[in-house]
């Protein structure tokens, strides 16, 4: 009898156990399926039941996040048309959906993503963040036609006009200008503005031009 007993309970444990790794499994197959846009495997899990805003351990990042960071754009497609995707599920760092779009230049996914809600102002990080570090002008100027804050300060205060003068683009920096970056704005942990910015990154002629443009504003 006790030998039985004991069989029935390691039975009762195992079919408990089944399901916690059948789930487990899926969401391995998931993310996995996001990265090489597999819309097939991605539908399947769905279908179980799968929730469609999970985060991955590693970068704490969704499927939808990582379709775009990957190029997965059916997955994209997928998700987004999924009745209860989170189109503001932030990674760990706080990256969106929207934001990783522009950082990857993909304009279709931006347009896409706007015309469904997602929000292009937020505290801290920003798409137009990303946009400026990558340099799109397209992404840019879609996002301030939607009245993105062109000011809008990272956690530690970085602009727009900051992350595009220390990376050097000098194309995003001169649209900045032009659409009323305040240049003269300090960052909170370095306390230094976008001129000073691009001279810590070694790039002069964009330290020059953002101060040329100071120049220019200058009461005479």
């Amino acid at each position: 009898m006790i030998v039985k007993r004991r069989l029935l309970l390691a039975a009762f444990a195992l079919a408990l156990a089944a399901p916690a790794f059948s789930e487990t499994e899926d969401e391995v197959d998931f993310f996995r399926a996001a990265q090489v846009d597999n819309t097939v495997v991605v539908r399947d899990v769905l279908k179980r039941g799968l929730d469609p805003n999970l985060h991955e351990p590693e970068r704490g990042e969704t499927g939808l996040i990582i379709a775009m960071r990957h190029d997965g754009n059916r997955v994209f497609k997928l998700l987004l048309d999924h009745p209860k995707i989170d189109l503001e599920a932030q990674s760990a760092n706080g990256t969106t959906a929207l934001m990783m779009a522009a950082f990857k230049r993909n304009k279709p996914a931006v347009l896409a993503l706007i015309a469904k809600g997602a929000q292009v102002n937020r505290k801290g990080w920003t798409p137009l963040h990303f946009a400026a570090a990558a340099g799109d002008l397209d992404i840019m100027n879609i996002l301030l036609e939607h009245h993105a804050y062109i000011d809008a300060g990272s956690p530690s205060g970085l602009t727009p006009l900051m992350l595009a003068a220390r990376e050097g683009m000098e194309d995003a920096v001169k649209l900045l200008l032009d659409q009323g970056a305040d240049a003269t704005l300090k960052d909170d942990a370095f306390r230094i503005d976008a001129a000073e910015f691009a001279t810590r990154a070694d790039k002069p002629w964009i330290t020059k031009a953002i101060r040329a443009h100071l120049a220019a504003k200058a009461p005479k």
